[in-house]
Formats: structure tokens, C-alpha cells, sequence
């Protein structure tokens, strides 16, 4: 047998003596000195050597598996990330109780639902997030930090107009075009973010603890939208909040929206800043071969697959599976108080 490293294809010919010893284990132990990877460079370049000697288990030797603990500051960072995504979640899905109880038509409630849709579109604008980047600034963060700062300026400055539009200072019908095209940028800001995060959670932790990557996801955005949902119209309420919060009836919750929105713009624009100058993004690992076409490929890959009569079904589920369902929910007695 001559002297080859196991591949796939086995039927391939080697070049006889490549390496100073065979790696078959009929042959026996290795003598001392029998592995020598300086001829490995005969075989390709750089890459090629670390991705024969990372296929054959040869190297990192040195690299011991790293335990939750090690990394549990970027597990909560990862983690914290997702329940800033969730808080616009959750103030997008309130809408439409404090819709309901202004009397709004239910025409105007369903066109409120566009919001909803960048969650499902990402997918459009995810291959551009991931490919164009400033390399000395990170991967990941090139986009998150940017998306979040616009997230915090916009929640400031929409809370000093969501009472107009909804109709609080004037006593009118509430602006729901304004809402729609308003919530739909939060709602798009807030999917590019998800995007960055997701990419980044994978470079963040290292392989052992990468799986933890889906329950910071799970855990976070639903934690957020808790917060940005079922607490807000708790503390919104005032019969909530005097039932159960206060001794003297008050004729408002302890919250209003436009104070929701302020303090969580604050949040996120302190969170920003942190993570801009503290937070450092991992190298990534270079490898042998491009592993993703380029943007253009992938989005002609893309709009390809969408073309599919299948897919093409399946995504008009997606987008009007959910179009009604608050409407119905509260035409059945849900309201905010």
C-alpha cells in the first residue's frame, strides 16, 4: 500500500511518497520524527496544509474545549441583544388592542398588519447585510451598532409623536397610515438587527457553546416581547393599575406609550455605545474555499427558489397567516384594560 492520507475518494491516485509514512494502521506505529507536516506544503498552499491536518485530526491539540462559564459574558450580551429585538416586537403587536379600544374599523386594523411583514422579508436584504461590511470595524458590528443607533434616535423621537397619532391630544381618530408607515421602518430596524445578531452569535461563541446561540434567541426575543407587549399594557392601564398597583384611583396607567418609548431609545442608544467600545468580534477563521457564492449569485439563487410554485404558496401563507388574527382575538371580547 503507498503512502496516502484517507479522502473521500478513495479510488483516487496519490502521488507516492508525499508523506514520510503511512497512516494506515496495518503498517504499525509511527517512528519518532515519522509525521513530518513541513511536506504537507508539496501537496497545496497554507490552506490547503491546516484543512488536511484539521481533516486528519492532526493540531489544536493545544485548544481545549472552552466551558459555558468562559463565555458567559457573551452569552448574556447575546442574550440581552435578543430582548432589545423583542421590545419593538412587543409595542408592534400592542398596537392593535389600543387600536381596538378607540373604536377603530376593522379595515384600518388589518392594514395596520403590514407591520409585521420585514420579519418575514429579511430574507431579502440578509445576504446584503452579510457581505457588504468595514473589515477594520467587524463583520457584525458594522451593521448592528448603526441599526441600533437609528433604533434609539427613532424610539426618542417617535415618542414625542405617537400621542398625536394615535389621537391622544386632539381627541381625533387615531392616524393609522402614520402608524403603519411609522412601526413598519421600527419593524425593518429591528429585523436588520435580528439579522446582525444571528450572524454574530455564530463567530461570538465557540464551537462547544454555540448551541446556546438559539436559546439566548428564544429566551431574549420572547423576554422582550413580554416587556415591550404584556407589561407595557399592564402599566398602560389604568383600571390594571388601580387594581392592583395603586391606593388612589388615577385616570391614567403608570406608563403612557411615548414614556415606553423614551426610556427603551435610551436603553438601546447606552447599549450601542457599550458594545461599539467594549465588545471586540472574534476572527473568523478563514477557510480553504469560498463556502457562499457572491450577492449577486446568491440573490439569483434567491429569487429563483421564490419562483417555485411551493414556495410561492407557502409564502403567501406566511405573510396573511396572521392577518386576521387580531382582529378576530378581539372582536371575542379581548381589549388593553
Amino acid at each position: 500500500m503507498s503512502p496516502t492520507v484517507s479522502h473521500k475518494d478513495s479510488s483516487r491516485q496519490r502521488r507516492p511518497g508525499t508523506f514520510n509514512h503511512s497512516l494506515d494502521m496495518k503498517s504499525g506505529p509511527l517512528p519518532p520524527g515519522g509525521w513530518d507536516d513541513s511536506r504537507l506544503d508539496s501537496v497545496g498552499g497554507e490552506g490547503d496544509r491546516e484543512a488536511l491536518l484539521s481533516e486528519s485530526g492532526v493540531g489544536d491539540f493545544s485548544k481545549a474545549p472552552r466551558s459555558c462559564r468562559a463565555e458567559l459574558s457573551s452569552i448574556l450580551l447575546l442574550l440581552f441583544l435578543y430582548v432589545l429585538q423583542g421590545i419593538p416586537l412587543g409595542l408592534a403587536g400592542s398596537i392593535p388592542l389600543i387600536l381596538q379600544s378607540k373604536n377603530v374599523s376593522y379595515t384600518d386594523q388589518a392594514f395596520f398588519s403590514f407591520v409585521f411583514w420585514p420579519f418575514s422579508l429579511k430574507l431579502l436584504w440578509a445576504p446584503m447585510v452579510d457581505a457588504v461590511y468595514f473589515k477594520n470595524f467587524g463583520r457584525r458590528k458594522s451593521w448592528l451598532v448603526p441599526t441600533q443607533y437609528i433604533l434609539g434616535f427613532f424610539m426618542i423621537y417617535l415618542s414625542t409623536q405617537v400621542d398625536r397619532m394615535l389621537g391622544n391630544t386632539d381627541g381625533r381618530t387615531p392616524d393609522v397610515v402614520a402608524l403603519t408607515v411609522t412601526f413598519f421602518l421600527f419593524e425593518f430596524l429591528a429585523a436588520t438587527q435580528d439579522i446582525a445578531v444571528d450572524g454574530w452569535a455564530l463567530t461570538m461563541l465557540s464551537r462547544e457553546n454555540v448551541g446556546y446561540a438559539s436559546t439566548c434567541n428564544s429566551v431574549g426575543q420572547t423576554a422582550g416581547y413580554f416587556l415591550g407587549n404584556v407589561l407595557f399594557l399592564a402599566l398602560e392601564s389604568a383600571d390594571f393599575c388601580n387594581k392592583y398597583l395603586r391606593f388612589q384611583p388615577q385616570p391614567r396607567g403608570i406608563v403612557t406609550l411615548s414614556d415606553f418609548l423614551f426610556f427603551w431609545g435610551t436603553v438601546f442608544l447606552i447599549t450601542t455605545t457599550l458594545v461599539a467600545l467594549l465588545k471586540k468580534e472574534n476572527k473568523e477563521v478563514s477557510v480553504v474555499k469560498e463556502e457562499t457564492q457572491g450577492i449577486t449569485d446568491t440573490y439569483k439563487l434567491l429569487f429563483s427558489i421564490i419562483k417555485m410554485p411551493a414556495v410561492l404558496t407557502f409564502c403567501l401563507l406566511i405573510l396573511t397567516a396572521k392577518a386576521v388574527a387580531w382582529i378576530r382575538i378581539c372582536t371575542a371580547g379581548l381589549v388593553d384594560s
